[in-house]
């Protein structure tokens, strides 16, 4: 674990508090990651395509639309690594329903209200 960063529970799911700093980083990360799957995929879609559609996401099916984007029809470890990847831009990317932040920021915004 990094120093001074807290887990908290949401839901049955633990989630590590992370700091604004750990957050960018990690989306950094996933931003080569996604670029490198669309890449290995021979995907007709973008790095800009996968941030547009979680920033602009409005229903429940929107996820699959982003994991649709890097499926080729490969086997189920191809499928796994897609759907990992996903949720991590999903968790780490901005969404225009949450004000323009992430999950992940979401999370440290609660964690730091709940602290005072």
């Amino acid at each position: 674990m990094v120093t001074g960063s807290k887990d908290s529970t949401i839901g049955n799911k633990k989630m590590q508090t992370e700091t604004k700093e750990e957050i960018l980083e990690r989306r950094k990360e996933i931003k080569s990651e996604i670029l490198e799957m669309l890449e290995e995929t021979e995907s007709d879609f973008e790095l800009k395509d996968v941030q547009d559609a979680i920033f602009n996401e409005e229903e429940q099916d929107d996820f699959m639309h982003v994991v649709a984007m890097f499926d080729r029809g490969g086997d189920a470890s191809e499928l796994s690594n897609a759907l990992e990847l996903v949720t991590d831009a999903w968790n780490y990317f901005p969404h225009k329903a949450l004000g323009g932040i992430s999950p992940a920021e979401q999370n440290l915004e609660h964690s730091n209200k709940n602290k005072k």
